[in-house]
């Protein structure tokens, strides 16, 4: 898929192959007659309304700055990059990665019962976020470089705001 439509997905999550029980689950609801039962558990006004919620959910200036900082330190570039991101990243991630994780930071807020996003709750999404926004350069390639590797070098090195 091209970059340009990866960057349109919200998150890039690791799955883990099934486990042998699992599959048996996945074989039996997708290969017998009987097709399986779907009940709807939200409608789109439901939907429409979790959405204004999230949005709704304040996020302090230094917070948001903070998942600005993080966002320009997946770039090759001075001021924010590390020496491994000039070494292994061709791109870096668009404003959309900064939204994810101001989204993303604002959803795991209110799933963590809080009506603020915190520096925390920016770092539990950055994974997510941004692994799919980063794009090895050669060497990256090359040295089969894990973007996630960069991930954590990124947020051991940004520091919190005071």
């Amino acid at each position: 898929m091209p970059e340009a439509q990866l960057d349109r997905f919200f998150l890039k999550l690791k799955v883990d192959y099934p486990t042998k029980d699992s599959l048996h689950t996945i074989l039996n609801r997708t290969t017998k007659n009987k097709e399986p039962e779907v009940n709807r558990v939200l409608g789109q006004g439901e939907v429409l309304d979790m959405r204004k919620t999230v949005r709704a959910v304040p996020i302090a200036r230094p917070v948001q700055d903070y998942a600005i900082r993080i966002t320009l330190a997946t770039h090759p570039r001075p001021p924010f990059a590390l020496p491994m991101t000039y070494k292994y990243v061709r791109y870096g991630s668009s404003p959309r990665g900064a939204q994810a994780l101001v989204i993303g930071g604002k959803i795991r807020a209110l799933l963590k019962n809080r009506v603020h996003v915190s520096c925390d709750d920016v770092r539990a999404v950055a994974y997510g976020a941004l692994r799919h926004r980063i794009l090895l350069n050669f060497e990256g390639e090359a040295e089969r470089v894990d973007t996630d590797t960069i991930i954590k070098g990124i947020l051991e090195s940004t520091p919190e705001p005071n």
